[in-house]
């Protein structure tokens, strides 16, 4: 399993009976993750008098975020020279996943080491924390996602981090829909970066399914790829699915394509109360050798 262990403004303080501790810059968030079905304890009691906020789920699905103290409407943290605006979101979420943070320094190494021009584009690419790590390498991004304020939000981070907006190129559209579009216009790009949820709504109500299109997603992708080709990069965090299914998609559509090595496993963040790791998702990558 990879970690991502450099985090200096947030921790995953402790686990247990489904819910996670965390500390964010400042603030500490008691959240639901369906990975923890170990028993350490009633984290709510356990730190009761510390928590600024906790999501509570509901029985009818969804749930809301109870502030025990003054939380503002958002806040900012940092890894390295990157900056994230952080906010309570519906269904937990906070805008970022800090296990990414692995990823992140795999994507700035290669990028960075390659010694040329690099255009990454980045699916359902959410906030743009990969968005943003790229752009700090020196890379070209084109970044994807069919929500216009996950894109707006994007905007913010690459801003707050002093990125060069003409680095980047923003599109709000049904990820299929733009990739074959591009492949029409003969684009190329000489990584790909993709996030893909287990399932989703494009912008105009097209409908994702992970178990049914990620192999076809994959497969156009490999015709988007430059002569030259630099990483392929899918995440995951649909339960049930293996990392070696990935692997297995990537040998078959980019490895076919291109010579290099895939590589898959597991990646997830250090509990610092105890010897403990959170799982969080799987990976599959594609790299030139």
């Amino acid at each position: 399993m990879l970690l991502s262990k450099d985090w200096k403004e947030y921790e995953c303080i402790d686990a247990s009976l489904g819910m996670k501790y965390e500390r964010w810059g400042n603030l500490f968030l008691l959240r639901p993750d369906p990975q923890v079905i170990w028993d350490n304890g009633n984290l709510e009691e356990k730190y009761r008098g510390q928590i600024d906020a906790i999501y509570h789920r509901s029985n009818k699905g969804g749930g809301n975020w109870e502030n025990l103290k003054s939380v503002p409407s958002s806040w900012m943290i940092h890894y390295k020279e990157l900056s994230f605006h952080i906010k309570q979101m519906g269904f937990k979420h906070t805008g970022l996943f800090p296990e990414q943070a692995v990823n992140w320094e795999w994507m700035i190494s290669k990028i960075k080491s390659a010694g040329r021009e690099i255009k990454v584009l980045n699916l359902f690419a959410y906030t743009g924390g990969a968005t943003v790590a790229c752009l700090s390498a020196g890379a070209h991004v084109t970044h994807v996602d069919s929500s216009r304020g996950m894109v707006d939000w994007c905007k913010e981070n690459v801003n707050s981090s002093g990125f060069q907006g003409d680095h980047v190129r923003y599109i709000v559209d049904d990820v299929v829909k733009f990739v074959q579009r591009e492949i029409r216009r003969g684009n190329h790009y000489d990584a790909v970066i993709m996030d893909p949820p287990s399932y989703g709504r494009g912008a105009n109500g097209e409908v994702w399914d992970i178990e049914r299109d990620l192999n076809y997603l994959v497969q156009l992708c490999s015709d988007l790829l430059s002569e030259n080709p630099l990483f392929f990069l899918i995440n995951s965090y649909t339960t049930g699915l293996s990392s070696t299914v990935l692997e297995n998609i990537l040998k078959i559509h980019v490895l076919s394509h291109s010579q290099g090595q895939v590589s898959c496993g597991e990646i997830g963040l250090p509990i610092t109360t105890g010897k403990f790791v959170l799982p969080c998702g799987i990976y599959g990558r594609w790299e030139c050798q």
